[in-house]
């Protein structure tokens, strides 16, 4: 059995704006550097064998925030990067719908196949990307040598480790939240993800109460 924390990045400047990511490489805004401050606070009475994250630096700040008061390393891995949207990267949300329509209309409607035009990146399908992250997680997790990990990655990754651990397939509409510097808990049992707690932001809440100190 290996318990994995699975965490979203802290948030961007980016995530603010609504402005879509995938793999364009984008950093941490100063209130996702306070969200993964508070992160690694809140883990450091927990013990963790090793600490994953994907190569995209958003991910790798917050994986960081929570090996450095450790002595920890971070293994990097590209498995755990958000979907590559092609050309939708870098847009407004409220853009790509009126510059392409129809791919919007598919990624609205979770179309598991549909691949989007071709940007400074190549597109995923949203089969090859639930595949290779979900793919990512178990891999990692199979090793055999850890007891509780953590994982760092993205919204997307979270939402096909929920998905699968779940069993709810993308033709449902998410109807859970995805946040940022969350804690959501799984254990790999050797066969299927199980989901044992999701979307724990009570570490921000803390942060959130010494920043009102701090402004007084």
């Amino acid at each position: 059995m290996t318990e994995i924390l699975l965490i979203r990045h802290g948030e961007t400047a980016w995530n603010a704006r609504k402005r879509l990511q995938g793999h364009l490489d984008i950093p941490l805004n100063a209130e996702g550097e306070l969200q993964a401050a508070a992160l690694g606070y809140a883990l450091m009475s927990e013990p963790l064998d090793a600490i994953f994250s994907s190569d995209l630096q958003r991910a790798r700040q917050t994986a960081k925030a929570i090996a450095a008061p450790r002595g920890m390393t971070v293994a990097l891995d590209p498995g755990l990067r958000e979907r590559c949207y092609g050309a939708f990267e870098g847009m407004l949300y409220a853009e790509i719908g009126a510059r392409y329509p129809e791919a919007y209309t598919a990624w609205q409607s979770r179309d598991i196949d549909a691949r989007f035009p071709k940007g400074v990146h190549e597109a995923e399908t949203l089969r090859e990307f639930s595949q290779r992250a979900v793919g990512t997680i178990i891999r990692i997790a199979s090793q055999g040598q850890y007891r509780r990990i953590a994982l760092v990655a993205h919204g997307g990754v979270l939402e096909c480790a929920y998905r699968a651990a779940q069993d709810v397939g993308f033709e449902h509409a998410r109807d859970f939240d995805i946040f940022n510097a969350s804690i959501n808990r799984f254990v790999w049992d050797g066969k299927k993800l199980q989901l044992l707690r999701w979307g724990d932001v009570s570490h921000l809440e803390t942060q959130q109460s010494l920043d009102e100190i701090d402004r007084e």
